[in-house]
């Protein structure tokens, strides 16, 4: 969805609607949407710099990177953004500290359907768990450890390395 810079009025403009997304354009490889992306979005001009202000909100599945079992992923953030002219940016040929989070928009639009997939995929974990607390797969059988199915000996490291006791010198 674009916005055409040079219709938004000065108050802003405020828009509600849904995105729908494909897989494939998010980061995360297993993510699939279970309902739409929601965004509730403000954009306002101020001078040359377009102030985006909003909510993004999706349910989605997840795939655990322990266990492989899908989850519910609820997707609530909300993001307030600052865009200046790219013609500015172009003077200066070397990225500093204060430009790292600046962000630019080119002509006088700005595509709204990226603004929002980028703040989607920006509040995914990089690694996807369905439980903090999740242990994963049975290293030996493959079946679930928390389902407590398996019955696999796994054997302790040897403690005898935690017996091995270093002197230490007080320099005093």
């Amino acid at each position: 969805m674009l916005i055409d810079l040079d219709r938004v009025p000065k108050e802003g403009v405020r828009l509600s609607r849904d995105f729908e997304f494909l897989g494939l354009d998010l980061v995360e490889e297993n993510a699939v949407f279970l309902e739409p992306a929601h965004a509730d979005v403000t954009v306002r001009l101020i001078g040359d710099e377009i102030l985006v202000q909003g909510e993004v909100t999706a349910r989605l599945s997840f795939v655990c990177s322990r266990c492989l079992t899908p989850f519910e992923f609820p997707v609530a953030s909300r993001f307030d953004l600052v865009y200046l002219p790219e013609d500015i940016d172009a003077l200066s040929e070397e990225l500093s500290d204060e430009k790292i989070d600046q962000m630019f928009y080119a002509g006088r639009q700005l595509d709204l359907r990226t603004v929002v997939l980028e703040q989607l995929n920006l509040t995914f974990p990089a690694k996807p768990l369905c439980a903090p607390d999740c242990e994963g797969l049975c290293a030996v059988c493959g079946e679930l450890i928390r389902d407590a199915k398996c019955s696999c000996q796994v054997k302790e490291p040897d403690s005898n390395w935690n017996k091995i006791i270093f002197p230490v010198r007080d320099k005093s």
